[in-house]
């Protein structure tokens, strides 16, 4: 549709057109081409600047035709009125003639239709579409973009693909870990942590198994990282309670232990130790011992209203040892445990 109105244009209108946008396009898109290395874009960029050249030049021969045509015409038409010949001259006659009316003289000639300025339109033409030169142009530098600088979200991995273990088959409700990333990598998330400025880096989702299960447990799990802290997100198929893992707590290394309930279901807050470990990928030894690491904070949450088995569990913690105040565990378990699909087979 567009390329028809365009053909329905005069030729000294549409031409400059070509040639403005196609410059403007061209150059724009070979900077960007050039600056982040993109040569398929780059070559889009030069085969613009190639339509350009060819318009410039279509142009260029039209006007040195036109010139041509004008020197070519006679300004006016004395020189064939100067090789006319000489006409006759009447007699003058003796006897007198009957005085006659006098005849209207003859209408000039009507005046050559004017020829549109050609020069005229060119410049009309590219008046009423710099502006839209300019937006082309300007406009990148003025609106969010993803080459300004500004990091993109980190996004979840799609698990296509990836096979499930046996595990999630015979658990009717066991969603997978993209089903649960995707309900974690919120674009609030970090407001909900007290840190609306920050973008998420990294996030991942896994389809494993509880370990010590030999892999009859399904427990899929997700983590979203940001610059201060890390939320880490479980689904554990087990028929270990709520209650009972209270109790468990006791003989554990779990510290401000506190019961509650979150979405109408039990749920119980403790803090514990991350282990640190580090890998040597230069040779030699494979690295150092497992330490302790940075305190987390973790809420779990439990499958049902009747706990009767199962639970999730949301960790935050941070390499600084930071940790959010409970009522962000609490904010992001009643949005993102909502948001958590429940898989049937």
């Amino acid at each position: 549709m567009l390329g028809f109105l365009v053909r329905l244009l005069p030729f000294w209108v549409r031409e400059p057109l070509l040639i403005l946008v196609g410059s403007v396009f061209g150059v724009r898109i070979m900077y960007l081409a050039l600056r982040d290395g993109e040569w398929v874009a780059a070559g889009i960029g030069l085969v613009f600047l190639v339509f350009t050249a060819v318009r410039v030049h279509t142009v260029v021969g039209a006007l040195r035709a036109r010139r041509a045509r004008g020197g070519a015409a006679a300004p006016d038409g004395t020189a064939s009125d100067a090789a006319a010949p000489p006409q006759p001259q009447p007699q003058p006659e003796l006897r007198t003639q009957p005085q006659r009316t006098a005849e209207p003289p003859p209408a000039a000639p009507a005046a050559p239709e004017k020829e549109p300025n050609a020069w005229g339109q060119a410049v009309a033409a590219v008046a009423v579409f710099a502006a839209l030169g300019a937006a082309l142009w300007l406009g990148p530098e003025f609106l969010p973009s993803d080459a300004d600088g500004t990091p993109r979200a980190a996004s979840c991995a799609s698990g296509e693909d990836e096979e499930l273990p046996g595990a999630y088959a015979k658990t009717p409700r066991a969603v997978t870990g993209e089903e649960l990333c995707t309900a974690l990598n919120r674009s609030d998330l970090a407001r909900l942590l007290g840190t609306p400025a920050e973008t998420a880096t990294v996030a991942s989702g896994t389809s494993d198994t509880a370990p010590l299960t030999d892999g009859k447990i399904a427990q899929p799990e997700a983590e979203v990282q940001f610059d201060t802290y890390t939320v880490h997100v479980a689904a554990t198929y087990n028929k270990l309670s709520i209650a009972q893992y209270v109790k468990l707590m006791k003989y554990g290394e779990e510290t401000d232990v506190r019961t509650l309930s979150v979405l109408g279901r039990p749920a119980v807050l403790a803090s514990d130790h991350t282990m640190k470990i580090e890998i040597n990928l230069g040779g030699g030894s494979s690295g150092g011992p497992v330490e302790q690491g940075p305190l987390a904070r973790t809420l779990s949450v439990a499958l049902d209203a009747k706990d009767r088995g199962g639970y999730y569990e949301i960790t935050v913690w941070s390499t600084s040892g930071a940790l959010p105040e409970d009522s962000a565990l609490l904010d992001i378990a009643e949005t993102v445990l909502p948001a958590v699909p429940e898989r049937t087979v």
